[in-house]
């Protein structure tokens, strides 16, 4: 057996061979498999073919994807040939028998149509004779329904047609109310009626038509009432002024109005005419006159009516209201360069006044269309414009330049005459109710611009008094004259009284001018005052409050500026300055004038005081401060001629000649200050005062100009010489000094005014500084009033001039290098002193 096994037995690689094809052919089987999955996947997906087509390109079978595409189309192509050729005999016998029924439906058409125009003609006349009938029996039914329309709509017409007649004749009112029965009685039953609508559509034109109308009427009355308002407000003002006690010829105007005619019917459209009126004279007419009588006032009252019954009242009262604060407006503006006239302050008053009688008149016989609100609204309004028109008017009278006198009385007249007006304007408007207290305060306002206008008209009278004043005592050379002038000035003087003529004052003649003239203006102011019913006291405060202006301001100006005038002489200043002295006295005699005119004498613990007396004391300092100047200015003129020369190596032996010129006129001044003419003995110690003080003003003076010469900062260079020669005029001055040139002036101060000279010119002539040094800072001290700095100042002016003067040859002598060194050492001990070293002998 095993012989026979052994040749059996095959290769074993080939053996090996068979499963390796067996793979392979699985391998394209599945590769197969997978394309045709590929391809039913194609052909069944109705999405995007994206996936599907990835799946091929990444097997790297694209060609053999695309044989078995191929074969697939092909396939299904001999699919689509194959289903054709079996279906063909089908489709060419259904052609066939669809074009043999379209034949048989054209002939029955024609069958049809042909029965139709046989049907037709055979019931044409059946036709025509039921529309006959038809006709027939719409004509009877409309016929019934006119008959039935028309006995509605008569009534209907008929009151249509007598609303027109209403409103042709303008008998509104009747019309209003034809129109209310038209609107909500008839014409809701003919309403399904075409004329119908058109008449409610034309309601609101006639209602409109109406309110036209009646609002035309309303304008005409506004019209009539702004034209009338200045006669209505005259005649109110007038009427008040008679009522209050006033002068009736202040609201007086001589321009004359007519009446206003009277306005038509409103119902009737006609005009009722009037007899005319009995002829009166102008005060007979005037008392007869009234707002009623001016205008007619049912307009407004009609149409009231007729916007109520409309339900537009609250429309009409807005309307009336507008209108109304634009003629507000109108009144209360004021007319051009109203502050030039008092008939266009008296214009602008009646407007006021008759604008609001109106608005009275109506407030008190209509419900509600104007009402206590809207008024006080309206004047409160009326009041700030009021106020702020005469408060412009009268700055404007204030800052009129360059006023001559007689248009300054003229601003003055016209200030009283706008009181008055104001005054009696307030009057009027509170017996209507209203509130005045403000203008009332206006007028104290106003009171400060007339006293603003009476200081400007005194401004002449002052300065005229001191243009005519001669400035010498006043002389009486009769009884009449001096009972003239005692009775104008309150002067007492039991000596004066007793002495024979002629008799002098110490004052001159305007002391009493202007005594008497601040009386006036005293008593210019008191009128102002009149009709405002203020008590004693308010009106005392007034008065003091405008004395004090006058006197501070307008007086105390015109006299600065007298004093300071050029022209006047060393003794007509001492004259005002004497004048100073008795007007200060009479300001309690002008205080005692004022409470006896006002009559507030018993309240004199309350009462301001007047301003004057320290007035007049500053008039009198001014007055002595510039004699002081004037003496001063005159010594100026010959301290301009000195000429030193700073360099000089001996003194002259003899004064200046400035200085001795200007020693002889100070002699001559203080002497002719001595004998002036003195009439009373209040004015012997007041001229002596004023003396001794002039001249020790002018020492002092003197004493600082020459000072100045010394430390004149161009002065670079100074010699002892030099001021051996100044020590000369210092020694002029100090006999002056010593002089007594006014008695009573020996009592060493006015010596004391070159006391600083004197000591300063000693150290340096007698070298005296080891004294200068010892004593320095000691109240005791010799040179006390030797000021360290001008003792450095001279010693360098003197050193400078040391060093110019020194050469070659004089720097060889031991005296002036013992000079020099002693300056130097000096100069070292005063600059140690600066730095608070103690100095060294």
């Amino acid at each position: 057996m095993m012989a026979e096994a052994t040749p059996r037995s095959e290769n074993p690689w080939k053996q090996l061979s068979v499963p390796v094809q067996d793979a392979g052919t699985l391998r394209q089987e599945a590769i197969e498999a997978h394309h045709d999955h590929l391809v039913i996947e194609i052909e069944t997906s109705e999405g995007p073919l994206g996936t599907t087509l990835r799946a091929v390109y990444d097997g790297n079978d694209v060609e053999l994807f695309q044989e078995k595409l191929n074969e697939r189309i092909q396939g299904h192509d001999r699919e689509i040939e194959r289903m054709c050729n079996y279906h063909y005999q089908g489709f060419i016998d259904s052609v066939r028998e669809l074009q043999q029924v379209g034949g048989d439906a054209t002939g029955l058409k024609k069958e049809i149509k042909h029965l139709d125009g046989e049907l037709h003609k055979s019931c044409d006349p059946l036709l025509n004779i039921g529309d006959k009938l038809i006709k027939s029996r719409k004509v009877q039914k409309n016929i019934t329904q006119a008959i039935e329309n028309l006995s509605l709509c008569l009534p209907v017409l008929e009151m249509y047609g007598k609303l027109q007649e209403q409103m042709s004749n303008k008998r509104y009112y009747p019309a209003l109310k034809t129109l209310e029965q038209l609107e909500h009685t008839y014409l809701p039953r003919v309403m399904t009626h075409r004329f119908s609508q058109t008449m409610a559509e034309a309601i609101p034109k006639l209602r409109q038509q109406i309110k036209e109308a009646s609002m035309s009427q309303l304008k005409d009355f506004l019209e009539s009432i702004r034209k009338h308002a200045t006669k209505i407000g005259e005649v109110a003002m007038r009427h008040a002024a008679e009522q209050n006690n006033m002068d009736p010829t202040i609201a007086k105007k001589r321009v004359k109005k007519r009446r206003a005619p009277p306005p038509p019917n409103p119902f009737t459209g006609e005009v009722e005419h009037t007899p005319p009126p009995i002829a009166l004279t102008d005060d007979e007419e005037e008392d007869e006159l009234s707002a009623q009588d001016l205008v007619d006032f049912s307009p407004v009252y009609r149409c009231l009516h007729i916007y109520t019954v409309l339900g537009d009242r609250d429309k009409f009262e807005t309307y009336y209201r507008q209108q109304r604060w634009k003629q507000a407006r109108l009144s209360l503006q004021p007319p051009q360069n109203m502050h030039e006239s008092i008939e266009a302050f008296r214009k602008y008053f009646h407007d006021v006044v008759g604008f609001f009688v109106v608005e009275d008149h109506i407030l008190h016989t209509t419900q509600g269309l104007v009402t206590r609100s809207y008024m006080d609204e309206l004047w409160e309004t009326a009041v700030e414009k009021m106020s702020a028109t005469l408060r412009s008017a009268a700055a404007r009278l204030v800052t009129r330049p360059n006023w001559t006198s007689e248009q300054s009385c003229k601003i003055a007249s016209l200030m009283l005459e706008i009181k008055k007006l104001i005054v009696l304007f307030c009057h009027t408007l509170k017996g209507y109710g209203f509130s005045v207290g403000r203008l009332l305060e206006l007028l104290l306002e106003m009171r400060d611009r007339y006293s603003e206008i009476l200081s400007e008209q005194w401004v002449e009278v002052f300065n005229e008094i001191f243009a005519e004043d001669n400035y010498t005592p006043i002389c009486c050379e009769t009884e009449e004259e001096y009972t003239v002038l005692i009775s104008q000035f309150p002067y007492v003087d039991k000596t004066l009284q007793e002495a024979a003529f002629p008799r002098r004052f110490p004052f001159s003649q305007f002391v009493p001018s202007i005594f008497n003239q601040v009386k006036e203006y005293i008593n210019a102011c008191l009128k102002f005052s009149a009709d405002l019913h203020l008590s004693h006291t308010e009106i005392d405060d007034m008065i003091r409050k405008s004395a004090n202006q006058l006197l501070t301001r307008t007086l105390g100006g015109c006299l600065s500026s007298l004093i300071k005038r050029p022209n006047l002489s060393l003794l007509q200043l001492i004259q005002i300055s004497i004048n100073m002295n008795y007007l200060e006295r009479a300001c309690p005699h002008l205080e005692a004038y004022i409470s006896s005119i006002t009559g507030a004498e018993k309240d004199s613990v309350h009462i301001a005081r007047l301003h004057g007396t320290s007035m007049f004391k500053d008039a009198r300092s001014d007055a002595e401060q510039h004699i002081y100047q004037q003496l001063n200015k005159k010594i100026d003129e010959f301290m301009d001629l000195a000429a030193y020369d700073w360099t000089l190596a001996e003194p002259k032996g003899h004064a200046s000649s400035y200085i001795m010129d200007l020693m002889a006129f100070l002699q001559s001044i203080f002497m002719s200050f001595t004998n002036l003419p003195v009439f009373h003995e209040d004015c012997t110690g007041y001229i002596d005062k004023v003396a001794k003080t002039a001249c020790m003003s002018a020492c002092q003076h003197i004493a600082s100009r020459l000072m100045a010469f010394l430390l004149d900062n161009d002065i670079r260079q100074l010699t002892i010489g030099a001021l051996q020669q100044f020590n000369l005029d210092i020694m002029q001055c100090e006999q002056f000094a010593e002089s007594e040139p006014v008695p009573g002036s020996n009592d060493g101060t006015l010596q004391m005014a070159f006391c600083d000279l004197r000591q300063l010119l000693d150290l340096f002539i007698n070298w005296d500084w080891s004294v200068y040094l010892a004593d320095f800072g000691k109240q005791q001290a010799r040179y006390l009033r030797v000021h360290r700095h001008t003792a450095v100042s001279l010693l360098e002016k003197l050193n400078n001039a040391d060093k110019k003067k020194n050469n070659l040859f004089t720097s060889l002598k031991k005296n002036e290098r013992d000079k020099k060194k002693l300056v130097d050492t000096v100069l070292k001990q005063l600059r140690g002193l600066e730095n608070g070293t103690t100095p060294q002998g």
